[in-house]
Parts: structure tokens; C-alpha cells; sequence
């Protein structure tokens, strides 16, 4: 039977049944586990069977939940309600004001979310030269489909040089200054973000 709960990702009041409830206490098990043993033993040396034997699951279960180690790090569980934000931003924004609207609902979510807001996940990541390798492949495939999703909401072409300058630019100063912070719920990194965007938009004064 469904009770009225909230799970990663998931708006306040969502019904969700058992067997999902199940699925992210594994999934915290196991991510649980591995912060433990990457702090006690290092990120490298922490073996994926290791990871699984503290969080008392089998090998098997742990690729249920993770392609990879890298992958307990680096990957959330808020493809949903990102997609949920996005489908709610209503039409006719301009570019810079649908940015600003795209960077303050991705903030509140994942400062809403205790995975995404660990501050010790993120200095893993910026520590470990595998994970940032990975972090920055993950931050690549993101700005692609935000190259895709911006086209489609102005309709222009994904390809369109002032499109893809545009989130060449604006790309490399969010992630530039989002990964320059170990607090990635810090309410200042907000008002940095949205600044930068003002400054893009009045042709970066000096």
C-alpha cells in the first residue's frame, strides 16, 4: 500500500509504494557505505566489494543501483524533478531571464536534497582526478541537452552559433563558480550565479 512520503527527487506528498522506499534506502545504504570507507581509506583504495559488504548488500545488488564506484559519487536521483521544473517554466521568457529561472530551480532543488547537498561529496569530487574527470563528463552531457532544450524553447537550431556561444558561456561561468565552493547549498553561490548572469547580459562591463 502507497503511504504519502517525499524521496529524492520527488516533490512534498508524492505517494510512493514499498518497493520504491526500499530502493532508495539501498541506494542511501550503499552510498552511505562508501563515504565511510572513502574517508577511512581513501576514494582509491575503497573496492566496490568492500563498498558493498559495509552496506550489507551483494556484489550483484550493488550494479543494480551503480554502473561503477565512480558512479555512487557522481550521480543523483533528481532527473525527475528536474524534468518536473523544467516542464513548469512557462513560454515567452527571453533567453537571459529562462537561464535565470533554469539556475534558481535547479538551486532549490538540489540544496532540497541531502545527496546533492552533501558538502563532503563535492570535495571528494574536486579531490579525486577520476571523479572530477567524470564529473566533468557529466556537466558536458549537461550542457548539451541544455543546448537542446534552450533551441527548443526559443526555436532556434541546436546548432546556431549564437545559441551555442551563448551556452558555451554561460556553462563555463556556472560551472566555474559552483565548483569553486564546498557548501553547494551556500545561498551567496546563488546570488553569485545570478550575478554572473547579470553581467553577461549587460556584455560582461568592466
Amino acid at each position: 500500500m502507497a503511504t504519502p512520503t517525499t524521496s529524492p527527487g520527488c516533490g512534498p506528498g508524492r505517494r510512493i509504494g514499498l518497493r520504491e522506499k526500499n530502493k532508495i534506502r539501498t541506494r542511501k545504504a550503499i552510498r552511505d557505505a562508501a563515504m565511510k570507507l572513502f574517508a577511512e581509506y581513501g576514494y582509491t583504495h575503497t573496492t566496490v566489494e568492500q563498498i558493498a559488504r559495509e552496506a550489507e548488500v551483494s556484489h550483484t545488488t550493488f550494479f543494480r543501483y551503480f554502473a561503477s564506484k565512480e558512479q555512487v559519487v557522481i550521480s543523483d536521483d533528481l532527473e525527475e524533478a528536474r524534468h518536473d521544473a523544467i516542464a513548469a517554466i512557462p513560454p515567452g521568457l527571453g533567453h537571459f531571464d529562462l537561464l535565470r529561472r533554469l539556475i534558481g530551480q535547479m538551486f532549490r532543488i538540489g540544496t532540497a536534497d541531502e545527496w546533492v547537498s552533501n558538502s563532503a561529496r563535492m570535495r571528494l569530487i574536486q579531490s579525486e582526478p577520476t571523479l572530477r574527470t567524470a564529473y566533468q563528463i557529466e556537466s558536458d552531457r549537461a550542457i548539451s541537452e541544455a543546448t537542446d532544450f534552450f533551441a527548443d524553447y526559443l526555436g532556434v537550431q541546436s546548432d546556431d552559433l549564437r545559441l551555442r556561444v551563448f551556452i558555451a558561456a554561460a556553462g563555463g561561468v556556472m560551472f566555474h563558480f559552483a565548483q569553486s565552493r564546498d557548501d553547494p547549498t551556500d545561498d551567496d553561490l546563488l546570488a553569485t550565479l545570478l550575478n554572473a548572469v547579470d553581467l553577461l547580459e549587460q556584455g560582461l562591463p568592466l
